[in-house]
C-alpha cells in the first residue's frame, strides 16, 4: 500500500466515523483556552478540566491573572503536573498579554510562540482550534499513532510529524485531522495494548499488519 493509498483511506475512514471530533478541553475564551493548553502539557485533560472552573472564575482574563500572584495561582492549579512552573507560565503570559497584545491572544504563529509556556504544540493549537488555521498540532498521542499507522516513516521529532502530515493532508482537513488522530491516540490505539480488534483502520495500519505479518 502507498503512503497517498494509506492517507487516503485512514481519512475517509475518520470523516465517516468520527464526525464529532473537537478539544476536549473546556473553555469559552480564547485566553481560557489557551490556559487549558498550557496546563495540559504532560496532564490529563480530565484533570485540566476539574481545576480550570474556580481558576476561570477567579481570573476571567489576562488582565486579572497578570494583576494576581503566582502564589494564587499554585492556589488552584496545584493538582496538575508541574504546578510551580506552569503558573509561572500562566502569569508572566498574562503579563504579556496585558503589555504587548491589549489583553488579547494573538493569532501570529511568532506572536504566540513569544509568550511564556507556549511552544510549538501549544501555538498550533491555539491557530487551529481558536483561529481556525490550518496548522497540525503534534502531541505524544498524535506522535504515536501517526507513527504506528505509517503516517510517518518512524518520525524522531514532533517537528518531523508535523511536516510530513501537512504535506500529506489537505490544508481544510488539518485542524479536524489533529483531533481526529488524537482522540484515536487516546481511546483505541493507546500507547499500551492498542485495541486493535476494535479499531477500524486495522486494514491500512502498518504496525497492524507487520503483527499479523500481512
Amino acid at each position: 500500500m502507498t503512503k497517498k493509498d494509506r492517507y487516503s483511506k485512514a481519512l475517509a475512514w475518520f470523516r465517516e466515523n468520527m464526525k464529532v471530533a473537537q478539544s476536549e478541553l473546556v473553555y469559552n475564551s480564547n485566553f481560557e483556552l489557551l490556559v487549558a493548553v498550557i496546563l495540559s502539557a504532560q496532564c490529563t485533560d480530565k484533570r485540566v478540566n476539574m481545576v480550570t472552573p474556580a481558576l476561570f472564575r477567579h481570573f476571567p482574563d489576562a488582565r486579572a491573572m497578570a494583576d494576581g500572584s503566582v502564589a494564587e495561582i499554585i492556589s488552584f492549579v496545584h493538582s496538575v503536573s508541574y504546578p510551580n512552573s506552569k503558573a509561572q507560565h500562566l502569569h508572566d503570559m498574562s503579563v504579556m498579554l496585558v503589555r504587548d497584545y491589549g489583553g488579547e491572544v494573538p493569532s501570529d504563529m511568532d506572536d504566540l510562540l513569544r509568550l511564556p509556556g507556549v511552544g510549538r504544540k501549544t501555538a498550533n493549537v491555539m491557530a487551529a482550534v481558536a483561529f481556525d488555521k490550518p496548522a497540525m498540532p503534534v502531541d505524544t498521542h498524535v506522535f504515536r499513532v501517526s507513527n504506528r499507522i505509517g503516517f510517518t516513516d518512524d518520525s524522531k521529532t514532533p517537528l518531523e510529524t508535523e511536516k510530513e502530515l501537512v504535506k500529506n493532508i489537505p490544508a481544510e482537513l488539518l485542524g479536524q485531522a489533529h483531533h481526529w488522530i488524537l482522540l484515536h491516540g487516546r481511546y483505541v490505539c493507546t500507547a499500551r495494548n492498542p485495541k486493535c480488534k476494535d479499531c477500524g483502520l486495522a486494514d491500512v495500519c502498518k504496525y497492524h499488519r507487520k503483527e499479523k505479518n500481512i
